[in-house]
C-alpha cells in the first residue's frame, strides 16, 4: 500500500436544484442542520483533505451555512450549463499533490466517513486504478473517487453529466463494499428528503 496518496474531497453544491421547487436545496433542513452541512461533516471526517466545495447558484447564502467549517470555496460560474462545469471547476481546483478526489453530491446527506476512508484505503492499495466506488447489494453508489489521471476526460464533459458515464464498462475500476445503502440515497425533491427522516 502507498502511504503517499493524497485525497481531497469536492462537494457539489452549485446547481439549481429545479426539482426541489423554491427552496435552496443545499440548505434544506435536515436531522436540525442543512444538507450540504451533513456532508461536509463527513467530508472533514474522513482523511481526505482539503474539502472543497463548489458553489454557484446563490452561492453566499450556501458559504453561509458552511460557516465555521475547514472547508475551501470554489466558485462554478457557469454552473447553470450543468453538473459538468461544477465538477471541472472542483478537478482545476486540486492542490498539485492530490492524486485523485472523492466527489460528494451535496445533497446525500447520509454518506459516512467510514465509506469515504474505505475507498481513500483502496486507492492507496490500487493508486492506478481510474476510480474507486462503493457498492451495496451489487450495485454502484456514490461517492466516488476519482484519479487526477482522468482530469483530461473530465474537462471534456458537457451539459449535466458527471463522471458516472467515464467509468461505466471501463478496466480497473475497483469496487468498495460499503456496507449500507446510504451510498444510493439522494433528496432531489422535498418528499425524498421528508423520506429520510
Amino acid at each position: 500500500m502507498r502511504t503517499d496518496v493524497n485525497v481531497a474531497a469536492i462537494v457539489l453544491a452549485a446547481g439549481l436544484g429545479s426539482r426541489f421547487g423554491d427552496a435552496l436545496k443545499p440548505l434544506a433542513p435536515f436531522r436540525g442542520e442543512a444538507m450540504v452541512r451533513h456532508v461536509c461533516r463527513a467530508a472533514l471526517a474522513s482523511k481526505a483533505r482539503p474539502v472543497l466545495v463548489v458553489i454557484g447558484h446563490r452561492g453566499a447564502e450556501v458559504a453561509g451555512a458552511l460557516e465555521g467549517l475547514d472547508v475551501r470555496l470554489v466558485e462554478s460560474p457557469d454552473y447553470a450549463q450543468g453538473l459538468s462545469r461544477s465538477l471541472q471547476a472542483g478537478f482545476a481546483a486540486l492542490p498539485a499533490d492530490a492524486s485523485g478526489a472523492l466527489i460528494l453530491l451535496a445533497d446525500m446527506p447520509l454518506v459516512e466517513a467510514t465509506t469515504l476512508d474505505a475507498l481513500i484505503a483502496a486507492f492507496a492499495r490500487a493508486p492506478v486504478a481510474p476510480a474507486v466506488v462503493p457498492v451495496h447489494e451489487g450495485r454502484r453508489g456514490n461517492p466516488a473517487l476519482l484519479s487526477r489521471a482522468l482530469t483530461p476526460e473530465i474537462m471534456r464533459l458537457t451539459g449535466d453529466h458527471g463522471a458516472g458515464g467515464l467509468l461505466r464498462g471501463r478496466a480497473g475500476v475497483v469496487e468498495v463494499e460499503a456496507g449500507s445503502g446510504g451510498i444510493f440515497v439522494d433528496a432531489d425533491t422535498p418528499g425524498d428528503l421528508a423520506g429520510l427522516g
